[in-house]
This record gives C-alpha cells, structure tokens and sequence, in this order.
C-alpha cells in the first residue's frame, strides 16, 4: 500500500469508474448512483490529493512524479470534473442521454489527465494522453442523435489520432537519439555533446507539435471551434478547463525538466504559439455568432497568455502558468455555467448571441454574472482576471523577455473587443424572448461561488495561491 501512496488519487478515481460501470450496467438507478459517486470519487481524490505529503519525488523507476506541480494540477482538474458532472445533471435528458456512462467517462478522462501532469518518461505521457483522448473521443460525440455532436465526435478523433502519431514520430525520435524515454535521460541528452544532433531538434519538435494540438494553441488549434460547439455544454465546459489544463502543465514539464538544456530552441517555438494564439483566437472571434464556439476562440486566446509564462522558463514561469490555469479554469467554468442557463421557453438550449439580447432587463442577475466572467476573461481590472496576466508579463520580463511582454500587453487590446460585445448585447440592446428560469440551486451556488471568486475580493486570494503555486513550481 506504501507503493501505492503516491498515485492514491488516481487508484480511487480509477477503481471508482469501474465500480460505477459495473452499477449503471445493473442497478435500477444506476444514472443517479454513478452521478453522485462520481463527485464522491472525485472529492474523495482530492481529499487523498491535500493530505498526501508531496516529497515522495519519482516513483516506478522514475516515470511518475508524486510532487507539489503535479498535485496543483490534480486538484485543479479533478474540481473541473466535478463540475461537468453536476453540469449535466440539469442539462440532460434524464430518460434517455443521462446515462451512466457520462461520469464514468469523465472519470476515466480525468484519471488520464491525472498521469498526463505526473508523467516524467515519454510512454507514461503517451498513456496518460490517449486515455484522456479516447474518453474525450467518446463525450464529444455523446448526443448520438445530434448531428453536431456526432461531427464533433468525428473530427476530434480524426485529427486527435494525426496528432497522436506526429506525438509518437517526436517521441521515438527523442528514444532513438538519446537511447531512453525518461525525461532525465533525454535532459542529460540535450546538456550533452549530441545536444546539436538534428535528430533531437527534430524530436523535439514533432513532440511539442502533439502537446500543442492537445493545448489547441496555433496553428493546431483547428479543431477547437467545431468541436466546442457541437460537444454538449457540460462537455464542451470540461475540455475547455480539465484536460486543457492538463495539457498546459504536461507541455510545462516537458520543456522545463526533459528539454531544460535546450531552451533556446523550444523557447523559439513556444513564444511562435503563444503571440500566434493571442493574435487568432482574438481576431477569428470577432465574426462568431454562437457563444460556444466565442468561447472555443477565447480559450485559444488565454492559452497564448499561458504559453507567454512557459516561455519565461525557470520557476518563476512554471508559478506564472499555474497561477493562470487556476483562474483561468474557474472564469471559463462560471462562463460555461451561464451558458447552460440559456434555454428558451420550450426548455431547449440556445446558443447564439442574439438570444443574450438585452439580458440584463430579463434576468440582471445573470447578466451581471456573465459580464463579470466576461470582463475578467478580457484581463479587466479589478477584476481577479488581470492578475494572472499581469504575472505571466511580470514573468516574461523577469527572463528578459522584454518585447513578448510588451507584445502580448498590447495584443489583448484585440481580445477585449469580443468580450465587450457580449457585455454591449445583453446591456445595450433591445430585449430577446427571456430565457426560462430552472430551479438549479447547486448551479446557481457555482456561479456565485465562481463569480465571487473573480470579482475584487479575490485579490485577498493572491498571497495564499502565490504561495502554493510558488511551492508547486519549485521542484524545477
């Protein structure tokens, strides 16, 4: 049991996915067990997660990092997950689509994300990917009479599976030329006399290439739109904060710790991604008329600011890029919330901008709440949405990465237009058909609950995740 300490989290997570399966196959109420079960793994993950001590270091012969980053990054996706699942408990059609099946693969998803951020060899990455990849896979395409979702389903495995192998193509490069998969090994490589070698510049960027479609940062970022907006909400909500994140800190840990030497060269790339993002996912955002794929657009923007910090390197980066995805998740997820309680007077789900239509006369209170979470995805102040971009600039600067800062500063200029005309519709225009009101108490808790935790109090938040993120990130 002692061995298996360091991975507790995911064996809860995991043993509890198959239980579950093993229950919605069986029992009478099985929807209703394996969606409260599943918050209860998940919970009870976290749980394991805040109480085990984050010194363990490497574990199974140096594959599996046990430590404070990888833990920060748990926490965060095992909450987000959470959060999808109580989403679609309201959002669902309790006879027919609310099956079983959903949390378990929310679950299974998670438990691959989980080995994605404590991965520290290029197979265990790959595992950890493709079992997040393949659950995904399978929620997009969840509605299976929506034509949309099944199109989502469709082109999110397609091009998941050419990055998967361009991922492999850059990992056995990486294998052939350094002679091993562990992230120590191939550091050594790169600090070494082949560190000039073709064959590792190569390897080391067919594989940032893969993490960058799992991040949807440019120019792998084509999936993103269509699969947001045809994916349900509550699984649309999840890709854009659990895995997303996910990705962020296993592209993390792959540049600072496996290809620390070689900087210069993936800093290249990555400051290419990140100015790339910011630019597109703000500009291409300006014509969108479904609120989803707006919001496909902005998490391709914040990625960019995310990807400013990694440039940054060192642990002042890695702090920068955990800090970030911490309130970038519960933005998104407030964000994502809002739009579940878009529902016209039949119950079905609207999308489009049009129907936020003089919102604030409607329903002011949720208008205030999605202007709050639009604001602060802009980098607003006093919104708590300024902050993590100000650390990410701070962070830049701090590694001499002056003109990024400056650049990546002016840029969101572009990217504030598209939230200001969410906030223009729903308080300047003539009002639409009012959106019908739910009874959804928890839903209604988590908007709150995020919107309070974006607004200026959050400021009284910034010393303690500081310091927690700054402990995260000291182990590189």
């Amino acid at each position: 049991m002692l061995y298996l300490a360091p991975i507790l989290p995911e064996v809860i997570i995991g043993l509890a996915a198959i239980i579950l399966m093993l229950v919605a196959a069986f029992a009478r109420r099985g929807s209703v067990i394996t969606h409260w079960g599943s918050i209860a793994a998940l919970l009870a993950a976290c749980v394991a997660l805040i109480g085990a001590p984050q010194e363990s270091g490497l574990v199974f012969g140096g594959m599996f990092a046990a430590d404070g980053f990888a833990a920060f990054g748990k926490l965060i996706i095992f909450l987000s997950a959470a959060v999808a699942i109580v989403m679609a408990h309201g959002w669902f059609d309790r006879d027919f689509e609310h099956g079983g099946e959903y949390p378990v693969l929310i679950l299974l998803s998670s438990v691959g994300a989980a080995v994605m951020v404590s991965a520290t060899d290029l197979m265990m990455l790959y595992v950890g990917l493709e079992l997040q990849s393949l659950s995904a896979y399978v929620l997009a395409s969840y509605r299976r009479h929506d034509e949309r979702s099944a199109e989502a389903g469709l082109k999110y495995f397609v091009l998941g599976g050419l990055a998967s192998g361009i991922l492999l193509y850059g990992i056995s490069l990486l294998y052939g030329f350094t002679g091993t998969t562990l992230f120590s090994g191939i550091s050594a490589a790169f600090a070494g006399e082949s560190a000039g070698s073709f064959g590792l510049i190569f390897g080391l960027v067919f594989t940032l290439a893969g993490i960058a479609f799992k991040i949807a940062a440019v120019p792998f970022h084509m999936w993103t739109p269509d699969v947001y907006e045809g994916a349900p909400t509550p699984v649309t909500a999840f890709f854009a904060s659990g895995p997303k994140i996910a990705a962020v800190l296993l592209g993390t840990r792959v540049c600072l710790e496996a290809l620390g030497p070689a900087t210069d060269a993936w800093r290249q790339i990555v400051i290419f991604a990140a100015l790339a993002s910011i630019v597109l996912g703000a500009v291409a955002a300006y014509g969108q008329t479904n609120i989803k794929r707006l919001l496909a657009y902005s998490s391709i923007n914040n990625v960019g600011f995310a990807l400013v910090g990694l440039a940054a390197g060192g642990q002042g980066g890695a702090q920068a890029v955990l800090f970030y995805s911490l309130v970038y998740v519960v933005m998104t997820l407030g964000a994502f919330l809002c739009v579940m309680r878009m529902r016209d007077v039949d119950g079905r789900p609207v999308e489009s901008l049009a129907s936020l239509s003089g919102l604030s006369q409607t329903r002011p209170l949720l208008a205030l709440a999605l202007a709050m979470f639009m604001f602060s995805l802009a980098g607003i102040p006093p919104l708590f949405g300024f902050w993590p971009k100000l650390m990410v600039f701070n962070a830049a600067v701090d590694a001499g990465l002056q003109l990024l800062a400056l650049a990546a500063a002016a840029l969101t200029v572009i990217g504030a237009y598209y939230y200001l005309k969410v906030v223009k519709i729903m308080y300047f225009d003539d009002p639409a058909e009012p959106f019908v009101r739910a009874r959804a108490p928890v839903e209604t808790a988590l908007i709150a609950a995020c919107a309070i935790f974006i607004s200026p109090l959050g400021y009284l938040l910034i010393q303690p995740i500081s310091r927690l993120a700054a402990n995260a990130a000291s182990v590189f």
